[in-house]
């Protein structure tokens, strides 16, 4: 936490963020997925954010990030999915046929930690296994 500082503040700020790819479309694979991890990390680091956590399924993100207290969570949301969607638009968009540069949903979901931190590092750690148990189950559900 001593990292943490402003000029007349000392702060831990930690938001669980989920957001999704362009109609949910299964995108985020392969090199893509790997220089997105890399990406998302030199953005946030820009605003001085840091992203303790991070998750790319196949069709969302997840990260747990810390912002500080001068920027409101839509500001860092908006500026990651901005520069990294310019990214995957200037990088990729003649190999994969993205066009524009909507290459993100519009909504995120965000969640304070507070104390449960360990618990949300543990869920987006997870997250592939669960995803992948809860698709599972869902072939067992009666379609009503």
């Amino acid at each position: 936490m001593d990292k943490n500082h402003l000029s007349h503040s000392t702060w831990d700020c930690k938001y669980h963020v989920v957001f999704g790819s362009k109609y949910r479309t299964k995108r985020l694979y392969g090199d893509l997925r790997l220089e997105l991890r890399d990406q998302f990390s030199k953005v946030a680091s820009q605003k001085g954010c840091h992203i303790e956590e991070g998750h790319l399924m196949p069709d969302h993100v997840h990260m747990l990030i810390s912002i500080p207290p001068k920027y409101s969570v839509a500001h860092i949301v908006g500026f990651l999915k901005g520069k990294t969607a310019l990214y995957v638009a200037n990088k990729y968009a003649r190999k994969r046929r993205y066009k524009g540069y909507h290459f993100w949903a519009r909504g995120y979901f965000v969640s304070t930690t507070g104390y449960q931190e360990e618990v949300v590092r543990r869920y987006i750690r997870n997250q592939e296994k669960q995803d992948k148990a809860s698709d599972y189950a869902d072939m067992f559900k009666p379609n009503y």
